[in-house]
């Protein structure tokens, strides 16, 4: 009986492939995930697909710089800055830690190309240079992070400590001393945050999903650190993904906050603490595709 029920779902399973056009990965059950904490969501209903650990905190790294890149495109349509205006970098911004372009005191560039750096490779010194820009101090800025955070109806358990999600060690040797603690953040909150860029900024997805950046005036070019654009190819390309931001943190570990749209369908995922690199991915498409396979 077990072997005529076994050899019934295969023929299901392949009749599925055959007439609807159903790809095999998306024929999934609920996924075991890998990671400290997991969400997925629909985006359109806003409905949780999927929580793992989705209310613990963690120290999210580069996924915070949601927040900065969402600060950044309000200041603009607010008519508080232009992407023409060019931002002055400091010796704060120039010293700080992590990924960053090496950027020097005194150097100017547009608000444009650093968003792009920062929304595309995540550089922290572009970050840092981006919020003094905006709000005069970091101090400020991250103020202004955390009001919008409550804004928007991010839990108490998250919490944006600079513009960056460093950790203060590495901050550098410039940072001012009242930028101290850890950020931290919740997948759930994550997840929201996402959707509401998303929602009230979906031009963030043009940048996001470029395969390359440039600065032209110091002759760099930088990838995309998000492996699975579908543009991209290789083994952690993702059908329909056009965003949205990875982070590291040595404690915490890997992270990626992702977004894929398949026939008008679009997921937003969150995964936090994978111990490599790749791993975040291979988890995100996990998620991507228990959400498409229509959440069994």
């Amino acid at each position: 009986m077990k072997k005529w029920w076994k050899r019934a779902g295969m023929l299901l399973a392949l009749l599925l492939i055959i007439y609807l056009g159903v790809k095999p990965d998306m024929l999934v059950g609920k996924p075991g995930i890998k990671a400290e904490s997991a969400v997925l969501m629909d985006m359109n209903s806003e409905q949780i697909l999927m929580d793992f650990n989705g209310s613990e905190e963690i120290a999210p790294a580069g996924v915070s710089k949601l927040m900065t890149e969402l600060l950044v495109m309000e200041a603009v349509i607010n008519g508080d800055i232009g992407w023409n205006d060019l931002v002055n970098v400091s010796l704060y911004a120039s010293s700080v830690g992590g990924s960053q372009l090496t950027l020097k005191q005194g150097e100017q560039f547009t608000v444009q190309e650093l968003f792009e750096i920062v929304a595309v490779y995540s550089a922290n010194d572009a970050a840092v240079a981006l919020a003094e820009h905006i709000s005069g101090t970091e101090q400020k800025f991250v103020q202004q992070m955390n009001q919008k955070a409550t804004q928007i109806g991010l839990s108490e358990d998250t919490q944006f400590t600079n513009s960056t999600g460093l950790s203060e060690k590495l901050l550098g040797p410039n940072r001012p001393m009242d930028i101290q603690g850890q950020t931290l953040m919740t997948a759930i909150d994550a997840c929201k945050l996402a959707r509401y860029l998303l929602n009230n900024h979906p031009e963030i997805l043009r940048i996001s999903s470029q395969m390359q950046v440039s600065m032209h005036q110091k002759g760099m070019y930088m990838s995309n650190t998000n492996w699975m654009l579908s543009s991209i190819g290789g083994p952690y390309a993702y059908d329909g993904n056009d965003g949205l931001k990875t982070g590291y943190d040595e404690d915490s570990g890997y992270h990626f906050v992702g977004t894929a749209e398949r026939d008008g369908k679009r997921l937003i995922s969150v995964v936090f603490g994978t111990d490599t690199r790749e791993g975040r991915f291979v988890e995100t498409r996990k998620l991507f595709n228990y959400g498409f396979s229509g959440s069994k």
